[in-house]
């Protein structure tokens, strides 16, 4: 299949899903109580999640540079970097990962950088922000364990699967000594597996991104951006729920694991996490006493109002870089 067509069809069908999905949630909701709930939010609120995001795609933008090698090209400054984050978050509104391409591709073409050295520093902070989801996810669990649990004793009888591990207990240790060998054989039998590989590939980027970054010159100032950025994920999904009169009560723990939930739903290979995003945001309010309709209300409007802020600060930043012209190599003597 030729490969621009197959690139389309993926695209059409990530599309696809996302519009569905949404269409799915969505399509109960009358379009009058998005209206009034617009109306009746406190924007002042609104207004400060938008701006604090915006810090933090500029906090993105510098952290980035603090990883790009200075003997490439002409160096690069955090107010470019912020132009070409921008651009990569207008790119994966059309075409899922293609930002990460698309925002390494235009400091290429602006400062000579070349693209394998940009798109290794992508893989670096893809991988610390792995890291700090996990971490994210760990700490939304120590704060609503009770509600985990809950969740958790929903789908199983958590009671009776103690009783039933309890009493059978040479049997369960056995068996995991079985399955633990019978995975370490399966993984030695099967270490060139291109499957294998590749999870071998990911945890080896996770390490050598960590390791990289005791190399730089600035690494106590990327870990701090780092903390920084994901505090302030945090206070743009706080302060959209004080805006809300249906989450206004919600503890800070409870928005946190409203924001884990987003988080992963962003992650989808869907275009700007439509849809899943709004039902995994939609679900865990309704798990929090939120009605269902609430629920689904205040997932669109912080997901729609950053989208229209992202989607104009992208195409601001796409007129500004593209009015730089590009880098010509100096000739040598």
């Amino acid at each position: 299949m030729n490969p621009t067509l197959k690139k389309g069809i993926q695209i059409a069908i990530s599309l696809g899903i996302a519009v569905w999905i949404f269409w799915f949630l969505y399509k109960d909701i009358d379009a009058s109580s998005l209206w009034n709930q617009l109306q009746t939010s406190n924007w002042f609120w609104i207004g400060g999640s938008l701006l604090i995001s915006w810090v933090g795609f500029w906090l993105r933008g510098w952290r980035w540079t603090l990883l790009i090698s200075k003997e490439e090209g002409i160096p690069i400054n955090p107010t470019r970097s912020y132009h070409a984050v921008m651009v990569g978050y207008l790119a994966n509104l059309l075409v899922p990962r293609a930002g990460e391409v698309a925002r390494c591709g235009i400091l290429t073409r602006t400062n000579g950088v070349s693209l394998g050295h940009l798109l290794g520093t992508v893989i670096v902070e893809r991988s610390i922000d792995l890291l700090f989801l996990v971490g994210t996810i760990a700490l939304a669990f120590l704060l609503e364990n009770q509600l985990f649990l809950e969740l958790f004793s929903g789908l199983v009888n958590v009671n009776s699967l103690g009783e039933k591990l309890g009493n059978n207990l040479p049997i369960v240790l056995g068996g995991g000594v079985v399955l633990i060998l019978f995975f370490y054989f399966l993984f030695r039998k099967f270490k060139n597996h291109g499957l294998i590989n590749k999870l071998q590939g990911f945890f080896r980027q996770i390490f050598s991104g960590v390791k990289s970054i005791s190399q730089m010159s600035n690494p106590a100032g990327f870990w701090i951006t780092s903390v920084a950025i994901w505090v302030i994920y945090f206070l743009t999904m706080y302060f959209v729920s004080l805006a809300i009169e249906s989450t206004a009560n919600l503890t800070p723990g409870e928005v946190l694991l409203v924001m884990v939930m987003g988080s992963i739903g962003m992650v989808a290979p869907v275009q700007g996490g439509i849809g899943t995003f709004h039902a995994l945001v939609a679900y865990i309010l309704i798990q929090l006493g939120v009605s269902e309709t609430d629920g689904k209300i205040f997932a669109a409007i912080i997901h729609g109002t950053q989208l229209v802020f992202m989607l104009i600060l992208g195409l601001i930043s796409w007129l500004a870089m593209m009015r730089i012209p590009a880098w010509i190599k100096p000739d040598k003597d």
